[in-house]
């Protein structure tokens, strides 16, 4: 900063100084013009001063040379302070006006990802250094945010993660202190293993799966048509659907959307499964597909327990459930935050309303053209 403060200081004097340097060249020519357009007296007049007689023209030189030299005297002089003023005032002045830009280089320094709660906050005057350092305070809390929000979903992998992990532990550890433990115990020991081993490795994929679409852009574009993988993913998850009783309404005429075939199959996949999993015996599900000039939608309605209308957003954050009652089994929290990625990816959007009477409807939309 005072590296700033230094060339702000110099370069204000340098601008004084040619100022004053041609005010003073200005003031020299129009002292010496208006000198020699004296009237001139006839050679050899003799004119008296202070009782001395002096030749006229002797004189007349003189007094010009007075003139010149009294002008650049007082000029140097009046010169010199203009210059030492400029630079005084322009090095205090500087230091008024960059004292905003060290409160935020200052702030900067003491952020961290430990400390990101540093602001700048207001600066006066209100002009272009306020709006910068307020556009610095909307970052950092959008910075903040991102930072919590990672650690949160950190935590919340860690803690998914170590409850399959556990289960097992706990499995092969009572079953291995049994030493009466006959072929059907080790049997039931490796069920329990074998399903806490598949919760594991479904959400470590799912992880991936975010983590590979979350903020990126696609690899693949291709026409994909909504209805078919509607359809597919159904097919999917058909007999877990069936054998809770779910009545199934398909109104999907063809709905072609662009964009990378796996991913889009993810996501009506995860909506399926949602609609499924989060269910109430004997309930229904829904899905309509609909086909518009430049964009394609995707909804997906079903019954299930009464959701809070304020809540219907979180249920996009990573490991949101939507409480305990509309937790299936297998569910890893990440289902509708996965789908939320890959729309972005597609450049789409998603919205999720709570159902009239209980239950969840989730719209994708996706263009429908590159």
């Amino acid at each position: 900063m005072r590296g700033l403060r230094a060339r702000i200081t110099v370069l204000s004097v340098l601008l004084a100084a040619a100022i004053s340097a041609v005010l003073l060249v200005l003031a020299w020519r129009l002292v010496s013009e208006s000198v020699a357009a004296v009237p001139q007296m006839p050679p050899g007049t003799i004119v008296r001063v202070d009782g001395v007689d002096v030749e006229a023209a002797a004189l007349a030189e003189y007094l010009r040379d007075q003139a010149r030299s009294r002008v650049l005297l007082v000029g140097a002089a009046a010169f010199s302070c203009v210059v030492l003023a400029a630079g005084i005032l322009a090095w205090a002045l500087t230091a008024h006006v960059l004292r905003p830009l060290r409160e935020i280089a200052s702030t900067a320094q003491r952020l961290s990802a430990e400390s990101m709660n540093e602001r700048i906050g207001p600066v006066r005057p209100r002009d272009e250094l306020a709006e910068l350092a307020e556009t610095i305070d909307q970052m950092l809390d959008r910075l903040e945010e991102t930072f919590d929000a990672q650690r949160r979903f950190v935590a919340n992998a860690s803690h998914e993660l170590r409850t399959p992990l556990t289960v097992m532990r706990t499995e092969l550890d009572v079953t291995l202190a049994d030493e009466n433990a006959d072929n059907a115990e080790l049997r039931r020991m490796a069920e329990v293993v074998r399903s806490a081993s598949q919760r594991a490795e479904q959400l470590v994929g799912a992880l991936l799966l975010l983590a590979r679409t979350d903020g990126a852009e696609l690899a693949v574009r291709e026409p994909v048509d909504l209805a078919a993988v509607a359809r597919t993913a159904w097919d999917a998850v058909r007999d877990e659907g069936e054998n809770r009783g779910l009545r199934v309404d398909f109104d999907t005429p063809a709905a072609p959307a662009v964009g990378d075939p796996a991913l889009l199959e993810r996501v009506a996949g995860n909506l399926m499964e949602n609609a499924v999993r989060h269910n109430v015996a004997g309930g229904w599900i829904s899905v309509r597909t609909t086909a518009e000039s430049r964009m394609s939608s995707l909804t997906v309605r079903s019954s299930g327990p009464l959701i809070d209308p304020q809540a219907v957003s979180e249920l996009f954050e990573p490991f949101r459930r939507g409480g305990v009652a509309r937790t299936g089994r297998g569910s890893s929290g990440l289902g509708l935050s996965i789908v939320r990625a890959a729309v972005d990816a597609h450049h789409g959007s998603v919205v999720a309303e709570p159902v009239v009477g209980g239950g969840l409807s989730v719209t994708v939309q996706l263009p429908s053209t590159p």
